[in-house]
């Protein structure tokens, strides 16, 4: 959906997308499916700050026209499914998120670790992606609410974010959220052909087989930027239901696809 929609992007503006997404990683968790749908908007004339804004006014819209629209449903939830999911939904709708980069989430999740306040599973060490435990640490622990992590080093990430001026992190951001972990995940585009084709040949990947998304910075391009929702997890946030497989009709996942 995202590469796809650059061409829309890039012709017509700021558009979306709202579709099935297919995960290839065997992962059979509370949190992951291996199909699900994605609320994938792209914006022209944008960077990384517009990006996180956009994302950031997003996810509060949702959670405060919950909270307006759907009382009786929250008292449900409330009563059988989360106690907490009202205060929760206040948080998001009216406080704005903490953000901070990826080196500083790896200094901050190191102290907490060589003061013995905390042991993770997976090693915090930049260079690492951060692990669901470090996600969650960050918002239920450390700043208790929504978190945007950004600059991400380049290995972590896909060939079409864009090179930050260190040579070593990309324009992307991940939103994290009380209880669900990563909820959003969007970049600013690589719009520079040259620096294109030196991430894509870096990862090993055929500029034949991207000829058509090459195209869109070799006869000229604009600053651009989206993200993805998924919005299993976003109902999720909104319910305080726990499991993923619980708030999709039919849930596929490795092992499980009957219908």
């Amino acid at each position: 959906g995202q590469l796809a929609v650059e061409n829309f992007c890039c012709s017509l503006g700021d558009v979306y997308t709202f579709g099935p997404t297919f995960r290839a990683e065997n992962s059979s968790t509370t949190r992951h499916l291996a199909e699900f749908w994605m609320i994938e908007p792209e914006m022209a004339f944008s960077n990384l700050n517009d990006d996180m804004d956009c994302a950031e006014d997003y996810i509060r819209f949702c959670a405060q026209t919950v909270l307006d629209t759907c009382q009786s449903d929250l008292d449900f939830f409330t009563q059988r499914v989360d106690k907490e999911i009202k205060d929760r939904l206040s948080l998001i709708a009216s406080k704005p998120f903490k953000r901070l980069s990826y080196t500083e989430a790896v200094e901050e999740l190191s102290k907490y670790v060589e003061s013995g306040e905390v042991k993770f599973e997976f090693e915090v060490a930049w260079g690492k992606e951060l692990q669901t435990e470090h996600e969650k640490y960050l918002t239920d622990v450390v700043y208790k609410g929504p978190v945007i992590v950004y600059n991400y080093p380049k290995d972590c990430k896909a060939f079409y974010m864009r090179l930050n001026d260190d040579d070593k992190t990309v324009a992307a951001m991940d939103i994290l959220c009380p209880g669900i972990g990563e909820l959003v995940g969007g970049s600013q585009r690589e719009e520079r052909l040259d620096v294109l084709d030196e991430r894509l040949k870096a990862q090993g990947l055929s500029q034949d087989d991207y000829w058509w998304y090459r195209d869109l910075r070799k006869h000229g391009s604009v600053p651009h930027a989206g993200f993805g929702v998924g919005f299993e997890r976003l109902v999720m946030l909104c319910t305080g239901v726990q499991n993923i497989r619980d708030v999709i009709p039919f849930p596929r996942y490795p092992g499980h696809a009957a219908f």
